[in-house]
């Protein structure tokens, strides 16, 4: 395959899994006479079936014996488990309680968060302009907080679970579709335990209680988490990754959508005003990343020029 089709595919591999990701709050809400709890041990179970069963099919368990021989590795996969998992839950909670603007709030700040993470934990160095993006972001939370009487708990919750789990993944060496089967493992054991204690008269109703409908809805919900899962470990290794960085902000922008004008949420002045400083932090970033970019591109083709005359 050549490389402009590879690029082309991993563009739309990409976009694709951010708009699911943007959109998914509609689905969960379909599912508002569920509870929360059953519809995350739901989910798990499900994309656990899809995603393990892809991988056991395609490659039968030479993938999780490569993981296992690296017991750091392998446990290190567990706590990313139990992040995403954590990530998942609060997530699926903040849409059905009427957060959804919140929680695009969150994936807002995410990236600002992930680059803290990198100078506190990797020792990378930030530029000034970054520095700047960091303290806009930190200076719109400050305001939320301030207007609100609380911090924005839903949002800081759902950007430290991600960014703790991203961090984790980039540590780990290991191929992005088998982490996610040696997630899906961690994940899978307790939440068929929790379906199936749920089912015995603690409040679960899958094929007795819930109707037919929900029930399709519940199972499918295994493949709308595992699709962009899967399109985004696709795209990511195709396209660069300040392509990427762009791409990821499709996913917070239609939360922030739906929240509003589908689902009436309130966005008030108080509320713009902190979202505005966040914005801002992420132009300013952005901004700065792509000149960055533009001066590597340039800097490549004059010194491949200089090799030619040489």
């Amino acid at each position: 395959m050549s490389a402009a089709r590879e690029h082309r595919n991993g563009l739309l591999a990409t976009t694709l899994a951010f708009v699911i990701w943007g959109l998914v709050p509609l689905y969960w809400r379909l599912l508002i006479e569920v509870p929360s709890l059953q519809i995350i041990a739901h989910r798990i179970v499900w994309s656990a079936v899809l995603l393990i069963g892809g991988l056991a099919l395609a490659r039968g368990w030479g993938w999780l014996r490569a993981v296992w021989e690296t017991r750091r590795r392998f446990w290190l996969l567990g706590l990313a488990s139990a992040l995403i998992s954590a990530n998942w839950s609060l997530y699926i909670w903040a849409v059905n309680a009427g957060h959804v603007v919140e929680t695009s709030l969150g994936y807002f700040i995410n990236p600002l968060f992930s680059v803290v993470l990198g100078v506190a934990v990797l020792g990378e160095r930030l530029r000034r302009l970054q520095w700047l993006a960091v303290a806009l972001a930190a200076l719109g939370v400050a305001w939320l907080t301030w207007q609100s009487g609380r911090p924005p708990w839903i949002a800081l919750g759902l950007s430290v679970t991600f960014g703790l789990y991203g961090l984790i993944r980039k540590l780990v060496a290991v191929e992005a579709v088998t982490g996610l089967g040696v997630e899906s493992l961690f994940m899978v054991a307790p939440a068929v335990a929790f379906v199936l204690w749920s089912e015995h008269g603690h409040g679960g109703g899958f094929a007795s209680g819930w109707g037919w409908g929900n029930d399709l809805l519940l199972v499918f919900g295994g493949v709308v988490s595992a699709v962009p899962l899967i399109a985004f470990a696709y795209g990511v290794r195709r396209i660069p990754l300040s392509l990427v960085g762009l791409l990821q902000y499709i996913g917070p922008t239609l939360q922030l959508l739906v929240g509003v004008l589908v689902l009436h949420e309130s966005f008030g002045f108080e509320r713009r005003v902190g979202f505005a400083l966040i914005w801002l932090g992420l132009l300013v970033f952005v901004g700065d990343a792509w000149r960055r970019t533009r001066r590597e591109r340039r800097a490549r083709a004059l010194n491949a020029i200089d090799s030619e005359r040489v």
